[in-house]
């Protein structure tokens, strides 16, 4: 059996080991972070002019283009204009083309489905980082610790100052990594539940009862 003392040195060599896998993970957070949050405000921009008479609007037009001249490509087109996003207009593609089919129910409830399975995808990124950032920068913080501590026994301040500068930085960079992540994860979660709810009217018009 490896005496303690071995034990606590292999302990100690591996935690030395992954501060600079810790520290560059920080940094490639806190990029995926600003990509997120760029992402995010342009989504926000896209549905800043999002209103139910626009989307019944363009529901009733396009509905009216596929009964009166059986226009997909028209109806599509129409219903464009209340899309947010490559996604939105993917399913709102695949919900006109199901118009008068015999299936048509079922396949309108799986496009609606994979839409909300791609959400939740993209959501999963953000959620992700909201426990991510805080736990690298908690490791950041707690590694430096060893060799600040060690240069306080010694009397080498110089490599306490270092060493608390890096555990505090990366702390601080965690932080920011979870809150942003929470803010654009929280209000995410509404705008793609609005744009499902938006899908669903969208597909109930178009593939329900004829009224």
């Amino acid at each position: 059996m490896l005496p303690l003392a071995d034990i606590e040195d292999v302990l100690f060599h591996l935690a030395e080991a992954l501060r600079v896998p810790v520290l560059v993970a920080a940094l490639l957070c806190l990029a995926l972070v600003l990509v997120e949050l760029g992402r995010f405000l342009v989504e926000v921009g896209r549905r800043r002019r999002r209103s139910y008479l626009g989307l019944r609007a363009a529901t009733e037009e396009a509905l009216l283009a596929l009964r009166t001249r059986g226009d997909h490509a028209a109806a599509t087109a129409t219903l464009e204009r209340v899309s947010t996003g490559r996604a939105m207009s993917e399913a709102i593609g695949r919900i006109v083309a199901q118009y008068g089919q015999p299936d048509r129910e079922e396949e309108g409830a799986k496009a609606l489905a994979d839409f909300d399975f791609g959400s939740m995808r993209r959501l999963e990124r953000t959620r992700a980082l909201v426990r991510l950032g805080p736990a690298l920068g908690l490791m950041g913080t707690l590694i430096p610790l060893s060799p600040a501590l060690a240069g306080l026994a010694e009397g080498d301040v110089a490599q306490l100052s270092e060493n608390l500068r890096v555990a505090f930085s990366v702390t601080v960079l965690g932080l920011l990594i979870g809150a942003i992540a929470f803010v654009v994860s929280l209000v995410r979660d509404r705008l793609y539940g609005q744009d499902l709810s938006d899908l669903e009217f969208v597909a109930g018009r178009l593939l329900g009862p004829p009224s």
